[in-house]
């Protein structure tokens, strides 16, 4: 197991928005997080990642305890969030704001490397390597913030809307990336509004309602779920 969390409460001030939530990621999974706006899916993150404190429950990863850990200490140790939306420097240049994650590396001449692997998985970026983000496009900036993903090689990435507007063709190059990291042993803990899409790529998937534990089980099987179909899919 890379990620257990158990009876995980957590909130903003005196608002409670999770109550008691369990999810497991076992290694070399993908696991999607679905539900209504306000059901606490992007909250289940920002708990695991360190950037929220949870009231109540456990976060063990790699068979550790976590919860108190600051989000640069999971990071040393193989966990790293990205955050949905603004999650890139925009007056930065693409170097600098892979430079930026880099330093956790702690390795200059390794960081030299693991920035030519992110110039091969996208070619794109050698021409504006130099260029400030905010000339990109909404698909090439979230492309940007899954090159941290190889950059650092954790273990575990806690993912936020990947798909947050994008047009379906540049979703489904996101989703490309996703699936080829995941090829590469990489385990994903993601939150996607697309319910359809996510759960079509992940391993396994929890539905979250009001902050709880409602559904959960292999991503084909909630698909196949006429509950899911009537309630998130549409059908």
């Amino acid at each position: 197991m890379l990620l257990t969390v158990r009876n995980l409460s957590a909130g903003y001030g005196p608002i409670t928005i999770l109550h008691h939530v369990d999810i497991d990621v076992h290694a070399g999974e993908i696991v999607c997080l679905i539900g209504p706006n306000g059901a606490g899916k992007s909250t289940v993150l920002r708990a695991v990642a360190g950037q929220l404190t949870p009231s109540a429950g456990s976060v063990k990863f790699q068979d550790r305890q976590a919860r108190a850990l600051s989000p640069a200490a999971k990071g040393r140790q193989g966990l790293i969030f990205i955050p949905q939306g603004e999650n890139v420097f925009p007056n930065l240049s693409l170097r600098e704001n892979l430079e930026m994650a880099g330093w956790l590396l702690g390795d200059r001449r390794q960081l030299a490397r693991r920035l030519a692997d992110v110039k091969a998985a996208f070619p794109w970026m050698r021409e504006r390597w130099r260029r400030p983000a905010h000339e990109l496009s909404g698909g090439q900036r979230q492309a940007l913030a899954l090159a941290r993903i190889i950059l650092l090689k954790p273990a575990l990435v806690l993912l936020d809307e990947p798909s947050l507007g994008l047009d379906p063709r540049v979703m489904e190059e996101i989703f490309g990336h996703i699936r080829m990291l995941n090829q590469q042993g990489i385990s994903f803990l993601m939150v996607e509004q697309n319910a359809r899409k996510g759960l079509s790529v992940s391993h396994r998937g929890y539905v979250l309602e009001q902050g709880r534990n409602r559904l959960t089980g292999a991503g084909r099987e909630l698909l196949a779920d006429a509950r899911v179909q009537k309630l998130y899919l549409g059908g």
